[in-house]
């Protein structure tokens, strides 16, 4: 009798559980990603973004809620990041996607890509459709792997197959590599040609190069904008942490990794490099020989002085959270339609200094 009330009770058990996973796997399936449709006319050169907390929206409420010190503190209505200035300087042209609250919670994401299932941008933000940039990315981020929640590639690309006719003429900027960067700084400062910072180059040239091979094998004229990585050398607040020669082998270790990006976008003519540093050290200038700075004031329509300092206001080139400030990000947008015409022939109207001086200056 025991044994026949043991059967029975264990049949009703493995009933009940079998009974809610296919429950839990139903809602799993049902699970709407919500991907939202983008009907703006296919005449605009779409723009899609890869890349880490310097290409991610700021004025993101979700990530970045109102009141909250972050991306401009109390200047933060007024503090854009590249992506949004081209928004409102040239969204006739370019076209990042409507601006949506969209995306899963990681470990849902997660477990819909085990079961075959799209799973949508990763985390969840309010941000550009095609913005698939988050804070905290890595290179680890770009392809992701069985443990990693946020593979940003793989989840643009299922997006563009959405509307491939859309990407026959679209753009994506992949913008990565300065958080792999950071977390061996003090070993670039040690030694640039130290095994750990030789294995973090290398690692994220690798992710790079991949998440390109799968962009283009899923939509082959769609070109590609790599852009280098920051120059941590001319960050305003390096000096106080590291002595001159460490400063000489944090610029070896930059150039080193920025060759490689060079060389990989020199390998196919849909892809094409922005040399960051470079840009940055034309508008600013740079550290002397001993790592004294030595950097430049930039003046916006004859009367905003902006220097290489921190702070929120428009008058510093970096945000008291070390993220572009406005000034900093409407020159890059800037300069991003001048590289675009340049490198692919594109027919954007270029974004006059006039242009620039209105919007920074705006109320």
């Amino acid at each position: 009798m025991k044994a026949a009330l043991a059967r029975l009770w264990l049949r009703n058990a493995l009933g009940a559980l079998t009974g809610l996973a296919a429950l839990g796997l139903a809602v799993l399936v049902a699970w709407d990603s919500g991907t939202p449709a983008d009907t703006s006319p296919p005449a605009r050169i779409a723009l899609a973004v890869l890349g880490d907390s310097s290409s991610h929206s700021y004025q993101d409420s979700l990530s970045f809620p109102p009141g909250s010190a972050s991306r401009g503190g109390a200047f933060h209505a007024r503090t854009f990041q590249w992506i949004e200035v081209l928004a409102r300087l040239r969204g006739n042209e370019l076209n990042p996607g409507p601006w949506v609250q969209w995306g899963q919670p990681s470990q849902m994401a997660w477990l819909r890509d085990l079961i075959g299932r799209h799973a949508g941008r990763t985390p969840r933000k309010e941000d550009y459709l095609y913005n698939f940039a988050n804070s905290g990315a890595t290179c680890r981020n770009l392809m992701g792997s069985p443990l990693q929640r946020y593979p940003q590639a793989p989840r643009l690309v299922e997006l563009m197959d959405h509307d491939p006719g859309r990407w026959r003429n679209g753009i994506v900027v992949i913008r990565i590599g300065n958080n792999d960067s950071s977390a061996v700084i003090d070993d670039q400062a040690r030694d640039p040609k130290a095994p750990e910072v030789l294995a973090a180059a290398a690692y994220c040239v690798e992710q790079i190069a991949a998440a390109i091979r799968l962009i283009l094998a899923a939509h082959p004229k769609t070109r590609i904008l790599l852009v280098g990585t920051d120059n941590e050398v001319n960050d305003p607040t390096i000096d106080k942490r590291h002595s001159t020669a460490a400063i000489a082998n944090i610029q070896t270790a930059f150039d080193d990794f920025n060759a490689q990006l060079r060389e990989l976008a020199s390998t196919d003519a849909r892809i094409a490099f922005f040399d960051l540093g470079a840009w940055l050290e034309g508008l600013w200038g740079r550290r002397g020989p001993d790592g004294t700075p030595a950097f430049k004031t930039v003046t916006i329509g004859g009367k905003l002085r902006v220097t290489n300092t921190v702070g929120d206001e428009p008058t510093h080139a970096e945000l008291a959270d070390h993220h572009g400030g406005l000034v900093w990000n409407a020159l890059w947008a800037q300069s991003l339609v001048m590289r675009l015409r340049e490198a692919f022939d594109l027919p954007l109207t270029p974004i006059s200094d006039e242009e620039v001086a209105r919007f920074v200056t705006a109320r």
